[in-house]
């Protein structure tokens, strides 16, 4: 099979490898627009989970990725002048450099083509393919022009994000929320190596406008958030883009969702299928595990088109809860107020279920009491649980109604 995958990210690379070790007399190539080397987003997270899947499929590269990955166990806030810790699961982290270089060295030992500054805008560029794969992310070329085919539909968030590094290496996934004049502005802080951490922040458009980040240059912006964020900084700089790729942007998170996943023989993955909001750390995740899903399907089925349909059908159905979660967990953040004055250790049991669509109907004081009950009485527990995905179903039926 001839396979051109379209957008040089993670999910297209792992595909390709896959492909390869399925069948080395695959011809597969991977074109990138931007030059080898030129990538946005320092560093990303995943969980253990991910890991197992990975190496399950290559095994070489899976060994790689967590060689160069670093790892946290707990989870630190600080709203104003408090601190609370919470101890959880460990979480990983990895330059998005440093991963993309990782995928890319194997697919080229496995003899795949990965071919830069090469920009494909339409599938007609590409005849002879049997299989193209949109893999170039939420503003794909080749979906948009089949928009209608596919059914993309885009909801933008309200608050607004900028995504930065940092020389401040985190400890623990920290959160920190600095009430300001203009309301509250906040950073998730987390380390991808020994010298950088990402941080993102965001607020609400009254505060962005409020502080003047709406017109401050990058580097007044930068400035003004490292005074911000000078105790969780320890001082330590925030770091733009480099100049090269132009500076950081505020920007509004993009929902994204399609219908259909496949048109023909092209098929859509990772960021180009589906965006789920930032605040859960799992777009990575998420887009490797289209690849996975992807190449198993191709295995498991001689032709094409039945296997695209059952590609879509496993990812769709497996994406459900995690979109819900996203959506809900973005909500929270748009919702801050109703939070932010409870005392510290409540505010982050709240923040660490925020997932939840009863959360934003109870009461924040009363929810986090029956929270901790049911951590105690099991009829209760069995109670949220059942009650959790109904709702949700509930409420997502009627968001579609009215929009219909």
């Amino acid at each position: 099979m001839k396979v051109a995958c379209v957008g040089g990210g993670p999910a297209a690379l792992y595909l390709s490898i896959l492909l390869k070790r399925q069948d080395p007399s695959h011809d597969i190539t991977v074109h990138e627009r931007n030059p080898a080397g030129s990538t946005y987003g320092w560093g990303v997270t995943y969980w253990g989970g991910l890991l197992d899947k990975l190496h399950a499929g290559d095994p070489e590269s899976a060994r790689a990725i967590s060689e160069h990955s670093v790892r946290w166990s707990d989870g630190i806030a600080h709203v104003g002048d408090r601190t609370t810790v919470h101890h959880g699961d460990q979480g990983h982290g990895i330059g998005r450099h440093r991963l993309l270089d990782i995928l890319a060295e194997r697919a080229r030992s496995l003899g795949v083509r990965v071919e830069f500054e090469h920009e494909i805008t339409d599938a007609a560029q590409l005849p002879d393919a049997d299989l193209i794969v949109a893999g170039d992310g939420v503003r794909s070329v080749l979906r948009e022009r089949h928009r209608g085919h596919f059914g993309t539909e885009v909801a933008v968030g309200r608050n607004h994000y900028i995504w930065l590094g940092t020389t401040k290496v985190f400890d623990s996934f920290t959160f920190a929320f600095v009430e300001t004049a203009h309301g509250w502005i906040w950073c998730y802080g987390y380390r991808f190596g020994d010298e950088h951490s990402t941080c993102v922040i965001e607020c609400s458009p009254e505060t962005w406008t409020g502080l003047g980040l709406h017109e401050a240059s990058e580097a007044d912006g930068l400035a003004l958030l490292e005074r911000l964020f000078e105790g969780p900084l320890d001082g330590h700089r925030l770091i733009g883009r480099a100049p090269a790729d132009g500076s950081a942007q505020w920007l509004n998170f993009r929902t994204l969702t399609n219908r259909t996943w496949h048109h023909g023989n092209v098929v859509l993955l990772g960021d180009a299928a589906h965006t789920t909001h930032y605040s859960i750390g799992a777009g990575t995740t998420l887009a490797l595990e289209d690849a996975i899903a992807l190449a198993d399907a191709l295995r498991g089925s001689p032709e094409l088109g039945p296997a695209l349909t059952a590609y879509e059908r496993e990812r769709k159905s497996a994406l459900l809860s995690v979109q819900s979660a996203a959506r809900y967990s973005a909500q929270w953040y748009e919702n801050l107020p109703r939070y932010i004055h409870l005392d510290p250790h409540q505010m982050f049991a709240l923040l660490g279920q925020r997932h939840s669509p009863l959360l934003p109907h109870i009461p924040p004081q009363l929810y986090y009491r029956i929270d901790r009950a049911a951590e105690q009485l099991e009829p209760l527990r069995r109670m949220k649980r059942w009650l959790g995905p109904r709702v949700a179903r509930t409420l997502h039926g009627r968001a579609r109604a009215s929009r219909d």
